[in-house]
Parts: structure tokens; sequence; C-alpha cells
């Protein structure tokens, strides 16, 4: 019973978390409200008994994703009225996309169901009882899906260099320093030593 609850209480923080992350006018409110989804997620795999995916959550995702996302949007610059804007003219399409995925959603749990079918085993399975449940995640990953998982950080690789690219451009208002020019700078016209004698000075 006490199970349940918690369970009934960290999943409806979370729902209720992760509509305010789309709905909150304030986008710094929203980043808060994700690592508040974030939290309840890593509850939930705690009582899973995937505890080490709660860590992986917490740590990760909390102390550096959901981090660097609230430092990025404090020092962006976000134009709200473009934002609003495009929000707006875009509104249908973002329905119907929304409304397509909403019934994929609800077809897949009508249709859900444990297959009857045994699994192709490639390799012996460990008894559960002598490892983890880490231990068990790291020889899944790194036998069966290892070049899966290489590829997945490749792609998460090619999206940084490609946000990296399409944010980075250069702002005619900045005033940014000229590392070239100053290196050809002559001394000889920026600098001007002069030899004063004692008494020459202005009174």
């Amino acid at each position: 019973m006490i199970e349940a609850i918690f369970f009934y209480v960290f999943s409806a923080v979370l729902i209720g978390s992760a509509a305010w992350v789309i709905s909150s006018r304030n986008p710094v409110h929203s980043v808060l409200a994700l690592i508040l989804a974030f939290f309840n997620a890593a509850g939930l795999f705690v009582m899973l008994g995937a505890e080490f995916l709660a860590m992986i959550m917490v740590i990760v995702y909390v102390g550096a994703v959901a981090v660097l996302f609230l430092f990025v949007v404090m020092m962006l610059d976000i134009d709200f009225v473009k934002l609003k804007a495009g929000l707006v003219k875009n509104a249908f399409v973002g329905f119907i996309v929304g409304g397509v995925l909403l019934a994929e959603f609800v077809w897949m749990y009508l249709r859900w169901g444990m297959s009857q079918v045994t699994p192709h085993v490639m390799m012996p399975t460990p008894d559960m009882a002598q490892v983890n449940n880490t231990q068990a995640l790291g020889m899944v990953l790194y036998t069966h899906y290892v070049y899966l998982f290489q590829i997945s950080g490749l792609i998460l690789l090619v999206a940084m260099i490609g946000a990296i690219t399409l944010t980075h451009r250069r702002r005619p208002d900045n005033r940014t320093q000229k590392v070239a020019i100053q290196v050809a700078r002559n001394p000889k016209d920026v600098l001007k030593v002069e030899k004063i004698t004692s008494g020459s000075g202005v009174h």
C-alpha cells in the first residue's frame, strides 16, 4: 500500500511538472519544472529497483544537462515576441502532429501485451541472483548493443557541432578583441618614450 501511494505521488508530480515545462511562459520556470520532473522520474526508477538509472538521472540530467539548460536560457537574449508569433503561426501543424502522436500512443497502450514467444538469446544469461541490475545493464549495453551505443554517441557529437555552428554568429554591435590587428601593430606607433629631467614639470 505504501509503495502504491509513493508511485502515484511520484507519477502525479512527474506529469504535472512535465505539463508545467511546456505551458510555462517563463523559460527559467520551464527548466526548473524539468529538474523537478527528473527527480520524480529518478524516484520511480528507485521503486523499480533500477538504482543505477536513478543515479544517472540525478547526476547527469539534473546535475549537468538541466543546469546547462538553465545557464543557456538565462544568458541568451530571447525575443519572446517573435517566438510567440512563430508559435501562433505553426499552431495548426503542431496540433496535427501532436494528435498523430497521441493516437499512436493510445493505440500502443491498447494493443500492449506480453509476447508468448521466447526471445532469441545470443549468449547465456547469468542468474539474476548473481548480478545486480547495473552489471546486467552493462553486459547488455556493451555486448549486444555496443555498435548502437557508439552510433548514438556519434549522433550526439554531430548534433552538438551543428548546434554550435548554427548559433555561432558574429554580431556587429559587440565589441570583440581582434588579436591579428593587435599582434601586427607597430609598438612605435602606439608607444612614445619621453625623457623627463628633474624640475621640468608643470608647476
